[in-house]
């Protein structure tokens, strides 16, 4: 299993826009992916999940990465957490 945490630098929060693109990352790969915001973890290929998450600026969020593409699945979407929130 691959774990990192990332803090929200997006003065929005996670808004629908960067969530989208960061989901649609999470959903290339066999790997389960979640996050966790304030305790509470959902499935990171679910925007819907994540929207519910209500996550704001300067939050720190952990992603969970485990299955058989996780060391690829854990880079990629850490880059597109850096790129957009």
């Amino acid at each position: 299993m691959k774990t990192f945490t990332y803090t929200i630098r997006d003065k929005e929060g996670v808004h629908a826009r960067p969530a989208g693109i960061v989901v649609a990352e999470a959903r290339k790969y066999a790997s389960n992916i979640t996050i966790t915001s304030k305790g509470r973890t959902t499935d990171l290929k679910r925007i819907f999940g994540v929207m519910g998450l209500c996550i704001k600026f300067g939050e720190e969020i952990t992603i969970s990465v485990s299955g058989s593409d996780e060391e690829l699945a854990a880079e990629m979407v850490q880059k597109a957490f850096a790129m957009n929130l």
